[in-house]
């Protein structure tokens, strides 16, 4: 990536020339957006392959998510620094190189690594490098949608692109099952058989990411800048941490994903335990409930052309208390169908949280969304408190947490995110 700018490929907008047409552009976006839906939802097949061939413990085979959330607390802010020196166009191409570059690297971790051990530490360090792109792309895209167009539908745009995601979610458990689990004992899998198994898919992600980011280097980007997205009034060139919209999104963004990742994270074990389901019958629902998930995310985002978001967002927050409430009680296939409707009203969270929350920055938006994307980190912390509660009280007493959570977010949606002047 040559250092300097090349003239052509980043265009200047001013407030004028909001009527460009930005449909390319904007459908290259989409594009990331599944690319990172697709590498995070075959973490769940990867630590459970992981765990069969190298026969650790979930403790251990949780190297995966801790890498993976990891990279974008430590990436975020860094990411954020370096598009204000250099633009969301460079940004984007970091973001894809890395991401590339972490996949391609899982082939040769695997296949010249001295021990199993090794190998293990070696993909470790190809999935860290990826999710540090996934961290720069995500730092980069989310705000550069509600940008690629009139400021009034952002908050459309962001939810509209995140439904790519929603679909690269879905994909990424199919195509894992099919080429990691391919074999139906992959416990009688020699090591090499197994390695080869997931290197395939690497592979190929590696070089369709590769691909992308050709692409993004011939299209002309629009840069947009900061001053553009909203018009400037002393108001919003208050510091970053005066704005309390910001700060309580902050940690509203950082319990969501939390949230999100304990829910998802003991899906199958609340329908083994609950239910005395199979693994595989428990994992299956599973991809029914991201199918809701993305169900939610089109239903809702056309339900948004006619409500405030963040009433949307309040709704939802108090429906999800309710329902996980339930899932608390057992209560047989009530229980059950409450925890796949969570789905449905969980997909708004992420992108509507994101958007309340970097409202309104001004020239400080790139900054505000790399501390919005290092609540991730909410993801590696709560799991393991959820889990402890768990194998103390039972994994249905556990959902309460998630639903306080929730109870915060509903507050945030109606009050804490208004704007103060």
């Amino acid at each position: 990536m040559s250092h300097h700018a090349n003239p052509s490929s980043v265009v200047k907008t001013t407030p004028t020339q909001v009527s460009t047409n930005y449909t390319f552009p904007f459908a290259l976006v989409c594009s990331l957006f599944f690319l990172w839906g697709f590498a995070i939802s075959m973490l769940d097949g990867l630590n459970r392959k992981f765990q069969l061939l190298l026969n650790i413990d979930r403790a251990e085979s949780a190297w995966v998510q801790v890498c993976t959330f990891g990279a974008y607390f430590l990436m975020a802010l860094p990411a954020g620094l370096f598009m204000k020196r250099f633009g969301y166009k460079k940004g984007i191409l970091a973001g894809l190189f890395l991401y590339a570059l972490g996949a391609l690297l899982v082939y040769p971790a695997l296949e010249y690594a001295a021990s199993p051990s090794q190998a293990w530490v070696f993909f470790l360090i190809s999935l860290f490098t990826l999710a540090c792109g996934l961290a720069i792309l995500e730092t980069a895209a989310n705000p550069y949608t509600t940008v690629l167009g009139a400021p009034e539908s952002a908050d459309f745009r962001i939810n509209l692109a995140q439904s790519f995601n929603g679909i690269g979610v879905i994909m990424g458990p199919l195509v894992g099952g099919f080429l990691l689990f391919s074999d139906k004992q992959s416990g009688t899998q020699s090591l090499q058989e197994g390695f080869d198994s997931v290197q395939l898919p690497y592979v190929v992600v590696g070089l369709a990411v590769a691909l992308v980011m050709i692409l993004f280097m011939l299209t002309r980007l629009p840069e947009i800048e900061e001053s553009t997205a909203e018009s400037l009034s002393d108001a919003q060139e208050k510091p970053l941490l005066q704005h309390k919209h910001f700060i309580l999104g902050v940690l509203a963004q950082f319990l969501n994903v939390g949230a999100q990742a304990c829910v998802w994270g003991f899906f199958i074990n609340y329908m083994v335990e609950s239910f005395k389901m199979t693994d595989q019958r428990a994992s299956y629902l599973l991809s029914a409930g991201m199918i809701v998930f993305m169900v939610g995310r089109f239903v809702s985002t056309f339900i948004m052309k006619f409500m405030p978001a963040n009433r949307l967002l309040g709704f939802y927050s108090l429906a999800m208390v309710l329902l996980l409430a339930v899932v608390t009680l057992n209560a047989g296939n009530v229980s059950l169908y409450s925890l796949l409707a969570f789905f449905f009203f969980q997909s708004i969270t992420f992108p509507t949280i994101f958007s309340l929350a970097v409202k309104n920055t001004g020239s400080q938006t790139k900054l505000a969304s790399s501390f919005v994307i290092m609540g991730i980190v909410g993801g590696a912390v709560f799991p393991p408190v959820m889990g402890a509660i768990g194998d103390k009280l039972g994994i249905s007493t556990s959902f309460w947490l998630p639903a306080l959570f929730f109870a915060y977010i509903a507050w945030y949606s109606f009050k804490g995110s208004q704007i103060r002047a």
